[in-house]
């Protein structure tokens, strides 16, 4: 789970899937959170595809700074073209600011 409050940004990632599994994408984007949860100002990620091929990410940033930081990060940028190159047949990314954020959890 992730820990934005009102104030933080998400990063929303969506996507439509056009490879096979097993050609190295569970892998690489495996490594993008792990890599993500080291950069400075990164709160937290959701992320969930679909059997279709739709997937939505979002990540939590306390920064627009560290939102362009992440971008410009080289490992990133190689992992993202790779994405456009081999993974996706359509993305986009939408940064937000977090007015609200509340939830409920079942005790």
């Amino acid at each position: 789970m992730d820990s934005c409050t009102a104030g933080c940004y998400a990063v929303i990632f969506t996507s439509v899937r056009d490879a096979a599994e097993g050609d190295g994408y569970a892998e690489a984007a495996d490594h993008m959170v792990e890599l993500a949860r080291q950069q400075p100002g990164f709160l937290g990620v959701e992320s969930a595809r679909g059997a279709d091929g739709f997937g939505i990410t979002v990540s939590y940033w306390e920064s627009e700074e560290a939102i362009r930081a992440w971008k410009q990060h080289a490992e990133h940028a190689a992992t993202r073209e790779q994405g456009r190159a081999r993974w996706y047949t359509t993305c986009t990314t939408r940064v937000a600011r977090v007015e609200r954020a509340y939830g409920w959890q079942r005790p």
